[in-house]
């Protein structure tokens, strides 16, 4: 079988703003992130920031808190045009994302800490308390938010429940609360149903023969699709994590209410089915119908 490597991304360009004292540390910085970010090493000018912001993806600044906070005051808009950023300290102990946590800033800070062993001083309550956020959601699966106002309502419910992730198909007129996040999806759903204890390597194999009977690559996904019963399989986890793609797991009810097109084996769990029920659910159209490769069964939607 192919060996398996995640799927790359373009890197992100970084402005990293020091005092000339500073410079190495810039520098060591730098080299830390070079296989994650295009970082370029900035002396810091106050009256750079705005043109800085505009022409860089992330910032990373070397000094305090409170000079990083002040440059930035006249500048900032609002969470979705705003540049993430982060503050550093001189003495490379501490990463405080100080604008952007959900679109960037907390991620610099958790990679400053994994590689350089720095304190990231996240503060978003989501992020604080271990739970996901409607922003990395969107991000995993590949989606665009296209009703940003529903961000703090959903952040807030994950606090304290997992809100799960539907699609309502057309043609329909829908009235929704100000509490629902409408995102707007791309790429490949990959419904993936398989026996207890199936090893990655079987579910990624069956993975790329679906995708080659289907004219597809790896590239292609947006994200996989199963049933809640499998939330501690690992092979599955470790095959998702391998192609780098988020896993929506759904529920018994979400599962049922789809018409898969033959019957199957999951009927015994009372249950419609797995992996066609889960792309019927979250995907637009359906381009392969269920198939089964050894202890795996794979469906593929697009939308």
């Amino acid at each position: 079988m192919q060996e398996v490597s995640p799927i790359p991304e373009p890197l992100k360009s970084l402005a990293i703003l020091v005092f000339p004292r500073d410079r190495d540390k810039g520098e060591r910085i730098a080299r830390a992130l070079s296989d994650r970010y295009q970082s370029t090493l900035v002396l810091y000018e106050e009256e750079r920031m705005k043109r800085l912001l505009e022409k860089y993806d992330l910032l990373v600044a070397i000094m305090a808190v409170g000079i990083v906070t002040r440059s930035l005051c006249r500048h900032l808009q609002d969470k979705w045009r705003d540049r993430p950023v982060v503050a550093v300290d001189s003495a490379l102990s501490c990463a405080v994302p100080v604008v952007g946590g959900h679109h960037g800033a907390n991620d610099l800070a958790l990679l400053l800490a994994e590689r350089m062993g720095l304190y990231p001083a996240i503060t978003t309550a989501t992020d604080a308390s271990g739970r996901p956020c409607l922003e990395s959601v969107a991000g995993r699966l590949k989606a665009d938010i296209v009703n940003k106002s529903s961000s703090k309502s959903i952040n807030l419910a994950f606090l304290t429940e997992d809100v799960p992730i539907l699609r309502l198909k057309g043609p329909k007129i829908l009235l929704v609360d100000e509490d629902v996040a409408v995102l707007k999806a791309k790429g490949l759903v990959l419904g993936v149903g398989a026996r207890k204890g199936v090893s990655s390597e079987e579910v990624l194999q069956a993975i790329d023969q679906a995708l080659a009977e289907s004219g597809r690559k790896r590239e292609d996904i947006a994200f996989l699709a199963t049933a809640w019963l499998k939330k501690e399989e690992e092979g599955l986890l470790e095959a998702a994590k391998s192609l780098d793609r988020e896993i929506v797991f759904l529920s018994r009810e979400e599962l049922n209410s789809q018409k898969p097109s033959t019957p199957s084996r999951a009927e015994d769990l009372g249950l419609a089915g797995v992996a066609e029920p889960a792309v019927l659910a979250l995907a637009k159209r359906l381009i392969l119908p269920k198939k089964a490769y050894g202890r795996v069964t794979v469906a593929i939607g697009e939308n």
